[in-house]
Order: C-alpha cells, then structure tokens, then sequence
C-alpha cells in the first residue's frame, strides 16, 4: 500500500477525489479494525487464564507445587505481555493510517462542500435570469405572437397514444396548422390579457420579512399524534399570517379562467377551463408549508375586487369543531361560485393528511351549466425531521348537471421509484354518453394543457386483461400557466401577488373580517411573541363563548336554535339540482356594507 501522500495540509482540494485510494485505505483500515478484533480476544483469553493461574496459585498448601504453579503463571504472564504488545502495535498502526489519510478526506470533502455551494449559487442564478425572462416575456406585446410562429413550423405528423382507463396518462404532439383552427374563437388565451398582475392596481406588493425563530417541534407535536389538527393548540411560530377563509378566498387567483368559460360556446370546452381552475387552486400551495389560522366562529372575510375582476367574495366561519367555513362569489361576467367546505385533518407522526370535505359550486349565467367537484387530499411530509414539502393527491370528478358531461382528473402522489413528472395531473374530458372529447395534462404546480380528441379506437390489451383506449389528437393547447412569484417571495412565506393583498386593511369591512384579527396581525409585522399571547386570549375567550352557549341550550330546552352557532349571512338550503343540504349566502352583506350597519355582527376579537 502507497503512504507516500503529501500530508503537509499545504495542498489546495483536491482536484479529483481518487476514489479506487479511498476505497484502498477503508479496506486496509477495516483489516486493521479486524486485527484489533483477534488482539481483544486474545488478551481476554490469555487473560483468564493468568488469573485462574494466580488463583490457583493462592489456593497451594504443599510448597513443593509452588515451582511448578509458578512456571505455569510466567508462561502464561509472558503469553498474556506479548498479546498485550500486539493489541498496542494493532492500535498504534490503526491511528498512523487513519491520520495519514485524515487530510486527504478533509480535502476531499471541502471540496466537495465548495462544489455543492457553487452548484447551489449556479442554480439560484438560474431560477432568477428564468423569473426575469419570463417576466420579460410576459410584458413583451409580441410574444404571443412569436411563440404561435414558432409552434406551426413543428412536426406536423399527427400520433397516436393509448390510454390507460383506470389510470389516464396521456402523450400529445403537434397536428398541422389547418387543424388547429378549428376550435372555438372563445377558446383562445387572448382572452387572458395578463390580468394575474395585481401589482397594476395600486395594492401592496410586499409585506414585512418573516423572522427566523427556531422552536422544538417535535416537544409540542409527540403528545398530539392521532388528533385533529384543529384541535392541537399550536404558537404562530407555524403559522403564516392568513386565515382559512382568506386561504379559501386564494381560490380566486385565476379567475379569468372562469371569465374565458363563461364566454365558451362549447360546454366540453368550458368543462375544460373549469378543470383548468380547479388545479390551479393547488398551484399557491407547493411552498406554502405553513398553517393558515382557524378563523374564530362568527369570523368572516370579504374581497371586492369589482372594479379589477368584476367579482365579490364573502366567506363566514359556521362551525369551530369541526371547523367548516361557507365561501360564495358573485362575478359581473357571468359566474357564480360557492361552496361549503369542512376541514378533517390528522397528525400521523411524520406527515399530516389534510383532508377537505364538501362540493365546490359553480354555475354560468348564461347557459346555466352547473359544475360541482370536490378537493384532494393535501399531505404535509417530513413534520418532525427533514425540509417540510407537501403532496397533492386523489382524484377529482367535475360534473355538469345540466348535460351529465363529466371530467375524470388523477392527482398523482409523488413515488421516488417513479418516472413520472413530479406532481403530475391527467384528464380526460367525457360527454353526457361517456365518449372522450380532450385529454388534458400537465402539473398542479406549473399548467394545464387540453388536446383535443380527434379519434378514438380500441387498441391491444392492457394491465389485468383491460382493453387500451387509443387516442388520435390534435396538439396541446396551454390554457392555464402559472404566475411566476413576486420578488422576495421566499423571505414572505411564499405568497403569491395576490395574497400579499388579502390581508391589507381596508376601510368599511365588518368587524369580524379577519384583516381585523389582532393575533394575525401581530404575526405580519414580526411581532410573534405578542401574537402567540393574543391567539390565546382569543381562544380562551372562544371557548368561554362556547360554554356560555351550551349553559343556555340546558335552559332553553325547547329552543333547538340555542343548541348551535347561527351564521349571520349564510343558511342551509337544499339544491334543487343535485339534491346537497349546505350552507349557502342568504344575502345582506354587501347591503350592509353600504349602510355600515354592523349592528347584528357579534364581537369576536
């Protein structure tokens, strides 16, 4: 074996780690580890026998044994020296070998270190020059236009691919040029204009920086596995500094794509804008790893964005345990959203199922089509050791209950072992007779693409005697892309431009509206001390509420509305449509908003 290495320590890293030498000298120091081994046995058997030696020794009454017994124990003593020698050049040659290599691995790893920080610089700078150009691109008047001469100068050769029915994952390439017209004006992304930007309408564009405070997780979470997440009694140190009904709200980020269905002629189409919106609704959430706050009962939040969007949203918490929020938004350009939506969430010990329960409305003005879906799971992985990341998984059934047309998306959960993009979606858009008329694919974290389907055939068999489906269609069209993150997002919890507005103060809202919850506040300007004491004055206070109204149901007996919480601005309808009991806007929010007439509104911070 070479120890002829320079370990003077005055060498630069190394510039290539000689790994055949490193493996060398872990194999000689596993042999020399192997030496010590046989030298720690011998010396407990040599051991043993010296001391059986002494004792027998002790135990002689005839003298003449002594010089017998004592020629034993010199033996013996002389076996157990020599052993005692080797065991201590076994360790000496153990310690020279691994402080001759010492630094040539100290070397090996800073350089290691130095190239990993220089990747990590690399790819910052990266992501940065794509947000600028992407930025530019958006901006640029003709980029559209560019980006539509680029793409009919592709392949033109139309391909087929299959299907699988039980899991759709889908392939599309370009057609000819010809066929690419053929769809509907109204389907067009000119319609879109750019309208993500909030920044243009003079709202804010930032908030204060998040501070780094560090906290033992695992000392509050270990006493909690197996509950409610609602129900652990967390600091704001987890939190990020917005409600659940403004997480709610967030829904609305890409409203234009509702917009843009509300002028399709095609309900297929519009299917296809409306399942295009129902991801998009997850695209805010890949970074976003914090607990929005539970809204107090009673709590309501409110955005008027008429004059931008042509929309008006009112949420209101209708029940704390389990917590359950009722949201409806109106919109000049002719949709109508509500839904109804309770939270059922558990922590498992690593990672928290996020879990929300009830339908999502929407009906269009115009046609009358009326679309219902519900949410996926969301999982929050790696709670107590590892970096947070959150998966989206599960499918989502859109109906229309005008027509029966129906959309089928797949939420992948993420697999190591798999493949597949990342966060991958996949659909497949079916008329009132279940024929297939668009695949639609992409990410819920980036887009959504739609394909239209030109021909369908049956094709071999598939995976547990299942016959294939193969599709002929046209190229991909984009209809949703995400908005790339504001500035300095990472140091603001990750909020997109829309949220860094949702809890900016604005004149006239209700007393309950949660930009006026003190706790949250406190934790947007950085003061999380004094917002944890003001969370649990405000939970205490709640839970005093709750008792008051429990002690008036056992007095009250035959007043069955003692028993509960009432909303104030939603009541419990049946739908004539689908036959669903919930929670719907009974109206009177926005009259009392012009009046200022608060009066009915309990005080709740």
């Amino acid at each position: 074996f070479n120890f002829s290495a320079d370990d003077s320590g005055d060498e630069g890293p190394l510039a290539q780690p000689d790994r055949a030498l490193i493996q060398g000298a872990l194999k000689t120091l596993a042999s020399k580890l192997e030496d010590l081994s046989t030298c720690n046995e011998l010396i407990g058997k040599h051991g043993a026998a010296l001391q059986r030696s002494l004792s027998e020794l002790e135990d002689l009454r005839a003298p003449t044994d002594g010089a017998d017994k004592l020629k034993t124990v010199n033996e013996r003593a002389t076996l157990f020296r020599i052993t005692s020698n080797a065991m201590i050049n076994a360790c000496q040659d153990f310690v020279d070998l691994a402080e001759a290599h010492s630094r040539r691995w100290q070397r090996a790893l800073q350089y290691e270190r130095e190239q990993r920080h220089h990747l990590e610089e690399t790819i910052e700078q990266l992501a940065k020059q794509h947000d600028s150009l992407e930025r530019a691109w958006r901006e640029s008047p003709s980029a559209e236009g560019t980006l539509e001469g680029e793409s009919s100068e592709e392949n033109e050769d139309i391909e087929f691919f299959d299907a699988m029915e039980d899991s759709p994952a889908f392939i599309t390439v370009p057609a000819d040029d010809h066929s690419q017209h053929s769809l509907s004006s109204n389907w067009s992304q000119d319609d879109n204009d750019g309208s993500g930007s909030y920044l243009r309408r003079g709202r804010r564009c930032r908030i204060p920086d998040k501070p780094n405070y560090s906290l033992n997780l695992w000392s509050i979470m270990k006493n909690c596995i197996g509950k409610e997440l609602s129900k652990i009694p967390m600091p704001v140190n987890f939190n990020e500094p917005l409600s659940m009904l403004q997480r709610l709200t967030e829904d609305l980020e890409y409203s234009e794509l509702l917009d843009r269905a509300a002028r399709c002629d095609s309900s297929l189409e519009q299917m296809c804008l409306v399942a295009a919106f129902s991801v998009s609704s997850y695209s805010t959430t890949v970074h976003r790893t914090g607990k929005p706050f539970n809204p107090l009962l009673g709590e309501t939040y409110e955005l008027d964005r008429v004059e931008e969007y042509g929309y008006r949203s009112i949420c209101e918490q209708i029940s704390h345990h389990p917590p359950a929020a009722a949201h409806h938004v109106i919109s000049q350009r002719g949709w109508t959203l509500w839904q109804e939506i309770t939270i059922d969430s558990k922590f498992r010990g690593k990672y928290i199922s996020i879990m929300p329960l009830g339908n999502i409305h929407l009906k269009f003005h115009a046609s009358g089509n009326h679309y219902v879906w519900s949410k996926v799971t969301s999982t929050v992985h790696n709670i107590i050791v590892g970096k947070l990341w959150i998966d989206q998984s599960g499918d989502i059934i859109i109906m229309n209950h005008r027509n029966k047309d129906k959309c089928h998306l797949k939420f992948s959960p993420y697999s190591y072992f798999s493949r597949d993009v990342p966060r991958k979606v996949t659909g497949v858009v079916m008329d009132g007779e279940g024929c297939a008329h668009y695949i639609l694919s992409g990410t819920w974290d980036d887009k959504m693409e739609s394909a239209k389907i030109i021909e369908s055939s049956h094709g071999c068999g598939g995976s547990e005697g299942k016959q294939k489906t193969v599709y002929q269609t046209l190229p991909p069209k984009l209809m949703w892309k995400k908005y790339p993150l504001p500035e300095n997002a990472e140091n603001m919890h990750y909020f997109s431009s829309l949220a860094l507005t949702l809890n900016e103060l604005e004149d006239g809202v209700a007393p309950t509206d949660s930009r006026l919850r003190p706790d949250q506040r406190l934790m947007e300007a950085g003061l999380w001390d004094e917002a944890n004491a003001e969370k649990q004055r405000l939970e205490e206070r709640q839970r005093l509420e709750r008792r008051k109204r429990e002690a008036h149901s056992l007095t009250c007996s035959y007043c069955k509305e003692a028993e509960s919480h009432q909303p104030l601005w939603f009541e419990k309808r049946t739908d004539t449509e689908t036959a669903e009991s919930s929670y719907v806007y009974k109206r009177g929010y926005w009259e009392a908003k012009d009046r200022q007439d608060w009066s009915h509104c309990p005080a709740i911070f």
